[in-house]
């Protein structure tokens, strides 16, 4: 019997046979849009705080969403800015004959999840930012050149992502390793910093993200469908384009030469920004120590987005480009902020880390400090602002117990990749970029959900 190939076809999933086709069956019929979850967890964690939390009344859950919701607009935009500079380098042509080359080694399904872990994990630990786009932009690539299924293959990209909170780019270890930053809670109440040696570099958090790496590896070569099901990638190119999508900003290509035009394609726009940028980290790292925090970073992405792509005219059209890859974020953060405020102004999250912290013991705190992150990581996807909210309840304890600081610091960081991988937030980027629905892709995340909860949970009592 000849299988149906039409495009209305191969959006319709088929009928589970076995555990994880079951989990993507169930998530494309189950779970909504992200702005609708987003929405859906506003209204349960606003009727929680209502019940439960300590000053859960009305006018304070109302103040609290208001403050929450436009409190984030400022760090929102740091992380759109992030995610559109580094898909301008990712887009760059330089980058993208660099991405082809790896990508034609992917020869198959397995070679595919060889190829894409390392390279998207090693660039997660070094920026998360740069991971997804990476990630986003090799798993198109290679779905070019291979017959396998897409949303297999950006969910193995976005598993490989998930370790980003233990490396260089870690908010919460940065953070503690940073003298005066806002965020350095063990610094305000002990007066010392805790260094990278003893958190990311440390081997509890060594040794589960290089096995998370490698054991993820293995399960999604095994997990990859059988070749009747595959969903292979539809590459649209611009033959789905309409003139509605072009470019408003865009000059016609027949249009003739003028200043505008020239001003356009030289490169002292680019090169009068570089010196600008370049001088100012120059001077920066001189006067006082090398350091990177998001704005210095966003200024890096922005000045090698710039010499890669040459010109200001070609840089310009790939942030607009990227622009439309990052829209859903617009809406996200501001509801997430609001259900962050919610959760830190009527004390409900407060509750949720003083529950887990009463019956620790100096060993078992770390533990107890990660399973709590769980939790409020699905409902304040965002390392910085999680910590903001949980490190003021477990660091104290941790210091009246004699508990580890770094380990229970680290505790809440790892609990942020783990949950990463339900928690649909950081995967609308790398979704948005690749072109695929986020639903199908989910069903294979929240393997690696099961997974590397027990590893990360395993390395904080287990290993020195």
């Amino acid at each position: 019997m000849k299988r149906d190939t039409s495009p209305t076809a191969a959006l319709q999933p088929a009928a589970p046979r076995g555990i994880v086709e079951g989990l993507v069956y169930v998530f494309e019929r189950v779970m909504p849009d992200p702005f609708m979850l987003s929405i859906c967890l506003t209204f349960f964690v606003a009727v929680l705080a209502l019940l439960i939390a300590p000053t859960g009344n009305v006018p304070t859950l109302l103040d609290s969403w208001y403050t929450g919701t436009f409190g984030i607009l400022a760090f929102a935009l740091q992380m759109i800015l992030i995610l559109a500079t580094g898909y301008a380098i990712a887009e760059a042509p330089i980058v993208q004959r660099g991405l082809r080359a790896l990508a034609a080694n992917a020869q198959t399904p397995a070679r595919a999840a060889l190829l894409v872990f390392p390279v998207v994990a090693i660039a997660a630990w070094l920026n998360w930012g740069l991971g997804l786009i990476v990630g986003a932009l090799l798993s198109r690539e290679i779905a070019r050149r291979v017959h396998v299924d897409f949303a297999w293959l950006v969910a193995g990209s976005y598993s490989a992502w998930s370790i980003c909170n233990s490396g260089l780019s870690s908010s919460i270890a940065l953070s503690q390793a940073s003298h005066g930053n806002a965020l350095n809670l063990v610094e305000k109440a002990t007066g010392h910093v805790v260094p990278l040696s003893e958190t990311i570099f440390a081997p509890f958090v060594v040794v589960p993200t290089v096995l998370v790496v490698v054991v993820m590896t293995a399960i999604f070569i095994r997990m990859h469908p059988k070749s009747e099901n595959v969903v292979a990638f539809r590459d649209a190119g611009n033959d789905d384009a309409d003139a509605s999508d072009a470019d408003p900003h865009a000059r016609p290509s027949d249009a003739p030469a003028s200043f505008a035009s020239r001003l356009e394609q030289s490169m002292l726009g680019t090169l009068l920004l570089l010196a600008l940028g370049v001088g100012y980290l120059a001077m920066e790292w001189h006067e006082n120590k090398f350091d990177l925090d998001i704005n210095t970073t966003i200024l890096i992405f922005l000045l090698i987005g710039l010499a890669l792509q040459r010109t200001p005219i070609a840089y310009a059209n790939a942030i607009r480009r990227a622009a439309r890859q990052t829209g859903s974020m617009l809406l996200q953060y501001p509801v997430y902020g609001g259900i962050m405020g919610i959760m830190k102004g009527t004390g409900l999250a407060s509750m949720i880390a003083k529950a887990f912290v009463t019956i620790a013991s100096p060993l078992s705190l770390p533990l107890w400090s990660y399973l709590s992150s769980l939790i409020i990581t699905l409902l304040v996807p965002s390392a910085g602002g999680h910590w903001a909210v949980q490190g003021p309840f477990v660091l104290p304890a941790a210091i009246s117990l004699h508990a580890s600081v770094p380990r229970t610091a680290m505790g809440v960081a790892m609990a942020e990749n783990v949950s990463n991988m339900l928690q649909p937030f950081w995967a609308v980027p790398i979704v948005a970029i690749a072109g695929i629905r986020i639903q199908r892709v989910m069903g294979y995340t929240a393997v690696t959900f099961a997974v590397s909860l027990v590893i990360y949970a395993a390395a904080l009592w287990f290993v020195g």
